[in-house]
């Protein structure tokens, strides 16, 4: 018998056709309908992101808001002289070490320079009654800058709360100073001297008494704030308080310096003005500089 050839698939092969032009044309309008597609759906997204944008602003603008900005909330929280971190307390160290973190080292070195000169001028010379009067100021004063460096960092709740008893407790503890050496003075003056005539005595009298309403109304702020008609609106006025706590603070420091024009320390003690003037500046700079605008309100 003769060979049979094996049976052939007669069958055409798809993908041996040539593509129709109808094919090939559909296939590319496909394509750019896709593109079309995609760009379509880029640009919705793009105006109904602007369009958000928008609503967000009008938002603010209406409600009286402001939007939410990183970079401007970070500049709130640095101090003025120094990095951000110079002026917050870190999470977990204890209060004391507030009293030398960044600029504070430099307020310490200015306020014991002002009170080593304060106490070494007064204890070179024999004691009398009236010398417990510029030691219990110079001491008073000396707590008042450590309470506000113990406070000054403090950023979470937490710090805050305990920042405040310590601060409170400082300044509770300064102001019976300052009142003693004022009881004195004035009890050694009521035999034989006048009270109030020179720029030192006028400006004591007004500094007491500026630093006896600080106290008085730090202290009601914060444990009995009923009195200012709830907690929130006692909040609100706690920028007020550092502000006046800052001013008070300073001209207690001013009428030290004013303390060397008197005719007792041109007499007696010797203190020269150029001495507490620079030891003044320095801890007005050091504390000046932990300010941070966020908590002036600014």
């Amino acid at each position: 018998m003769p060979a049979t050839e094996p049976s052939k698939d007669l069958r055409p092969n798809p993908r041996n056709l040539p593509s129709s032009p109808s094919t090939s044309s559909n296939q590319n309008s496909d394509s750019g309908g896709g593109v079309q597609l995609r760009r379509s759906v880029r640009r919705k997204d793009r105006i109904q992101t602007e369009s958000s944008g928008e609503e967000r602003n009008d938002m603010a603008s209406a409600t009286g808001i402001p939007e939410q900005n990183p970079a401007r909330s970070q500049q709130e929280e640095e101090p003025l002289l120094g990095g951000p971190g110079d002026a917050q307390q870190p999470e977990g160290k204890p209060l004391y070490m507030n009293l030398f973190g960044g600029t504070a080292i430099i307020a310490q070195a200015g306020i014991w320079i002002l009170t080593g000169i304060v106490w070494g001028s007064v204890l070179s010379h024999p004691l009398i009654l009236f010398s417990a009067h510029p030691l219990l100021n110079s001491a008073g004063i000396l707590l008042t800058v450590q309470a506000i460096l113990t406070l000054q960092p403090t950023t979470t709740a937490a710090q805050k709360h305990r920042g405040t008893y310590l601060h409170s407790a400082l300044n509770n503890v300064a102001l019976l100073l300052l009142a003693a050496g004022l009881v004195l003075i004035e009890y050694n003056k009521g035999w034989n001297g006048q009270h109030f005539y020179s720029v030192h005595g006028i400006l004591g009298i007004v500094v007491y008494s500026l630093f006896a309403v600080q106290a008085f109304v730090g202290a009601t702020q914060f444990f009995l704030p009923g009195m200012y008609g709830g907690v929130g609106k006692a909040k609100a006025l706690y920028k007020y308080h550092r502000v006046s706590g800052y001013v008070v603070s300073t001209a207690l420091l001013a009428t030290v310096c004013a303390a060397t024009t008197t005719g007792f320390n041109k007499a007696s003690l010797h203190m020269t003005l150029w001495s507490v003037v620079l030891a003044s500046a320095v801890t007005v700079v050091g504390v000046g500089a932990r300010v941070r605008r966020s908590k002036l309100g600014l």
